[in-house]
């Protein structure tokens, strides 16, 4: 589903990530970690295709994406849900207009709206709270929000970067529930985190990046020193 084949991405002078290469198999789900500034949310944008690689070539769901024209890139997109650590809802609209936003952007029928949007707040166990604005929910419930955003267009890969930084033990616990439960219904999931004791509790596969390169690469082939960005 994910393929990275010795991917760099560097700004200026910064390199950012370094001969990156890893797979994640469709319908897998995996924890990326790292400390802060190791590559996990650049690793991401990549996914996403917020960002390109200088070196290297990166695979979604069968697609090249350095070869990807730019009328393809907003298709290869509505595959893939998005869920950061800041919810980024719409003050101004209510709930139900903030999880329709993706739906409404890419021309969907009313009626095929209202019945997805519900969908996705029922998954996220908030059915009853469509009419509310964000500010009347708690910020538990606004990540709910966010999650039933990125899944309302039934994507194929859903990404979260550090969807649990700002909420407490048992709240990160039920949210990394909800990844679990997606999952399990064939949605390909990686999620970003930090939190080191949330993710061992759960049994799934950790990749961990190290100043830009994949840490079980370093161990493996004994490496002393980094691999700088080729320019």
């Amino acid at each position: 589903m994910i393929s990275f084949h010795e991917v760099s991405k560097y700004y200026t002078k910064q390199c950012a990530l370094s001969d990156i290469s890893l797979s994640i198999r469709t319908g897998e789900m995996v924890f990326l970690t790292g400390h802060s500034g190791a590559g996990k949310t650049t690793l991401l944008k990549l996914i996403m295709l917020i960002e390109k690689c200088n070196h290297g070539q990166i695979f979604i769901d069968g697609k090249n994406t350095r070869g990807l024209s730019k009328k393809h890139v907003p298709l290869l997109r509505q595959s893939i849900g998005m869920v950061f650590q800041n919810p980024r809802l719409l003050k101004n609209r209510n709930i139900f207009d903030n999880v329709a936003l993706p739906l409404v952007i890419t021309g969907h029928h009313r009626h095929d709206i209202k019945k997805r949007v519900r969908a996705a707040l029922d998954k996220v166990g908030l059915s009853n709270k469509e009419a509310n604005h964000p500010m009347e929910l708690s910020y538990g419930e606004q990540q709910r929000v966010g999650i039933a955003r990125a899944v309302v267009n039934k994507p194929k890969i859903l990404l979260a970067d550090e969807p649990t930084g700002n909420l407490d033990p048992s709240i990160s616990q039920d949210i990394m529930t909800l990844f679990s439960a997606f999952n399990a219904v064939g949605t390909t999931v990686m999620v970003a985190s930090h939190d080191l004791a949330l993710i061992a509790s759960l049994n799934y596969r950790i990749i961990t990046l190290k100043q830009g390169k994949l840490l079980q690469s370093l161990e493996q082939q004994g490496r002393k020193h980094e691999t700088p960005c080729i320019s």
